[in-house]
């Protein structure tokens, strides 16, 4: 088959302010990154390394066939964590049980490809080892890499960054960043030579300037000059050298901390414990104190105002970071007074309890919202793990971090490597008989399972149920349960759907419906191939039933997955369309990008069914994709449809039909794929489904009998579901079609059947 190469999406910051200068450097590092394959910007904190890598890796993105890729160290607080933050940075969900590493130079391997490591220099050693082995086994790869000093490999060529030429680009710096403060402001000659002599007692060191250049609201040049003069005596003449620089650095930072308020200077330390952004929430909570009087939200915006902070938009909401520099003063500040265990434990407890609510609300209707929250956290939470095991006696609270949100960490941002490893740090700490400990344990099994590590997940099963003879807890036990079918689901083993059936049964008995979800699927299409297809159509029919109820998107997309795949291979395939599309719907809500290729496969095989196997290559081609973008492959769960269908599709078509129609689902972009597979692209068959209706199968069906004048009482009675389910879907029914009443659905249904009838 034919392969199109796909271009990794993971640029640098975004530049929210102007790029000033370094036209030399900025040709010099192009010049180089044609004749070499490992740069290094060397210099001092604050000279600009991250923001002129950043800029670069721009103006050279058109360079390399499969992309660019930025990732950030600064936040990175532990070595063994550096080849999982690449991992996700490059998108990566590898499920095959081999270290980070190896995922990312298998994928690495054929392409070619920009990496941008940023903030080095807390990890040299295992910076330098990684790249070593990149180049050594990724040899169409590049690595531009920035930090305070060298990696100290061979092949590495060194870049030292100067601080901006005083006379030109300094000034220039200050000007601009002048005059986002202070719109009026002007150089002039009357102030030209104080703009000169601010920028040369500050080394032309970027940050210092765009520090003392947020002071002009107050001061006028003149009036900083002369506390420059004041503040760094020793360094107003004389040629710099690099420790110099850092001193001058030093004294500005001194100088910005004591022109701040006593609250400003609180906030500024309390919050260097945050680990990338952090939202006002987060601040309100670790950084209020005596101190600070005025509230911490108004604190925050003299924190901006200063350049202290920075604001960035996320999906709608505020956020805000330190650049490292000046994170690095805060922490070093909070040493000073004493207060790092305290403010570390608040900041511990925020994300202990986010993580906590997120968990609770995940099977609700604010989980979207969950999911970009989330999203923006995992630095935090990193962090917020960190301290919980490096703080003597928190490691319980690290367990119980490590057993929330299962589905989030290793379906949505494939993290199981890693939540994983802090979970069997975290165990390893905790005492033996520590009554949590069996279902820590079984969680870990399944972290084992979405990495098809099913021997390893059979083992930890093992020790969970005899950890869990000593709870004697149904729900534990229920939990090993679901978790064991599973496994058994894995290696195509009868008896599963009875297995996952009895766990489903103790979470409903008990009221627990998130739980009764995943064995829910399990159930229902073990069931199904294990011959008895009504009862599988019976659990996933209930599994969207409850997910309706709670307004969810995650699962919902799992059980109209799971119904596709038991219509696609056992019943109607018209019903296997649009099960398929509501299921491809909902990972691209929830941004799964795992998922979105299990869907992309799901559609192939329904279009194969369907006799348009033009559509079906085309698929199979777009699944390709995202299979290889996520550095996945159709696992077991997946692989007899799939090998079923694709080969059937190829004897339809013949060869050349086949791989010109496959090239042709490679070449689609994430969006084009998108509309395609939705049938929302014009000129293209679309599968036999109502793609543009707003409603689920199950929605569409209440519907219709509302239409037919049955009450709900009487709908519930007709399809054997609850009076209480049977009211939630009509209440989610007239919030879809944004109906008043349920004459209005009746006259929505009237339409939609004139529609088929005209269509027909």
């Amino acid at each position: 088959m034919t392969s199109a190469r796909r271009e990794v999406g993971a640029g640098g910051p975004v530049e929210l302010t102007t790029f000033v200068g370094r036209h030399r450097e900025v040709a010099e590092i192009q010049q180089l990154l044609g004749e070499r394959r490992l740069i290094t910007l060397t210099g001092p904190g604050g000279v600009g390394k991250t923001r002129l890598a950043g800029h670069v890796l721009r103006e050279v993105k058109p360079a390399f066939r499969d992309g660019v890729v930025f990732v950030g160290l600064a936040e990175v607080r532990g070595a063994d964590l550096l080849a999982n933050t690449v991992a996700g940075r490059l998108g990566l969900h590898d499920r095959s049980g081999r270290q980070a590493t190896e995922a990312v130079f298998e994928y690495l391997r054929g392409r070619r490809l920009l990496l941008v490591l940023d903030n080095c220099e807390h990890l040299i050693g295992p910076c330098a080892t990684f790249v070593r082995s990149l180049l050594a086994g990724c040899p169409h790869v590049s690595v531009l890499v920035t930090g305070r000093q060298s990696l100290g490999i061979d092949g590495e060529r060194v870049v030292p960054i100067p601080p901006l030429s005083v006379s030109d680009d300094a000034v220039k710096l200050f000007v601009d960043r002048a005059t986002a403060v202070s719109p009026t402001f002007r150089a002039a000659e009357g102030n030209e030579a104080d703009l000169n002599r601010i920028c040369r007692y500050l080394d032309g060191l970027p940050l210092a300037i765009e520090l003392a250049a947020a002071r002009i609201r107050s001061l006028s040049p003149r009036q900083i000059a002369a506390r420059l003069t004041h503040q760094l005596p020793l360094l107003t003449t004389g040629k710099r050298t690099a420790p110099q620089r850092q001193q001058t650095l030093r004294a500005t930072l001194d100088w910005s901390y004591q022109l701040c308020t006593v609250a400003e200077c609180a906030v500024w330390a309390h919050a260097s414990v945050f680990a990338g952004t952090f939202d006002l929430d987060a601040a309100e909570y670790v950084c209020s104190g005596p101190e600070v009087e005025d509230g911490v939200l108004d604190t925050i915006d003299a924190l901006l105002d200063k350049s202290i902070l920075l604001r960035e938009d996320v999906d709608g909401h505020v956020r805000y970071r330190m650049l490292e520099p000046l994170r690095e003063y805060g922490h070093e500040r909070l040493e000073a007074c004493g207060d790092v265990v305290r403010i570390g434990r608040l900041h511990r407890d925020w994300f202990d309890r986010l993580t906590e609510a997120a968990d609770a609300e995940w099977a609700s209707g604010h989980q979207i919202a969950w999911i970009q929250r989330l999203n923006a956290e995992h630095a935090n939470v990193r962090a917020a793990l960190g301290w919980s095991l490096a703080e003597p006696g928190e490691a319980a609270v690290a367990m119980r971090m490590s057993c929330r949100l299962e589905e989030y960490w290793a379906s949505i941002r494939g993290l199981n490597a890693e939540m994983q490893l802090w979970l069997d740090r975290a165990l390893a700490a905790v005492p033996t008989d520590h009554p949590e400990r069996p279902q820590a344990v079984t969680v870990s099994a399944l972290y084992s399972l979405w990495q098809t590590k099913l021997d390893d997940a059979e083992r930890r099963l093992a020790q969970a149920a005899e950890l869990a003879a000593c709870v004697r807890d149904d729900v534990v036990d229920a939990r090993i349960a679901y978790v064991r079918s599973f496994a058994w689901m894995g290696r195509v083993r009868p008896g599963t759907a009875e297995l996952a059936a009895g766990a489903a049964a103790t979470f409903a008995a008990r009221g627990l419906i998130r739980r009764e979800l995943h064995p829910l699927f399990i159930n229902g299409v073990a069931a199904a191939y294990e011959g008895d297809a009504d009862a599988g159509r019976r659990a996933l029919e209930r599994m969207i039933a409850l997910c309706d109820d709670c307004g969810e998107v995650y699962f919902t997309g799992m059980a109209y997955f799971g119904l596709a795949t038991v219509e696609v291979a056992f019943g109607d395939v018209d019903a296997a369309a649009e099960a398929a599309v509501t299921s491809l719907r909902c990972a691209l809500e929830t941004g799964a990008r795992l998922s979105t290729a299990y869907r992309l496969d799901c559609l192939a095989w329904v279009a194969d069914r369907q006799g348009d196997h033009e559509r079906a290559a085309r698929l199979f081609g777009a699944a390709a994709n995202v299979w290889e973008a996520t550095g996945s492959t159709p696992d077991v769960a997946v692989s007899l449809p799939h090998r079923k269908h694709l080969k059937a599709t190829r004897r339809a078509l013949g060869d050349s039909r086949f791989e010109a129609a496959y090239s042709t689902g490679r070449a689609m972009t994430e969006e084009e794929t998108a509309r395609y597979a939705l049938g929302e692209e014009t000129g293209v068959r679309t599968v036999v489904a109502d793609t543009t209706c707003p409603l689920t199968p199950r929605q569409k069906e209440i519907a219709d009998l509302v239409a037919d004048g049955l009450t709900n009482r009487e709908i519930a009675t007709k399809l054997v579901i609850t009076p209480r389910t049977a009211d939630t879907h009509v209440q989610h029914i007239l919030a879809k079609l944004d109906a008043g009443n349920r004459a209005q659905i009746a006259t929505w249904v009237a339409g939609r059947r004139r529609r088929d009838r005209g269509h027909q």
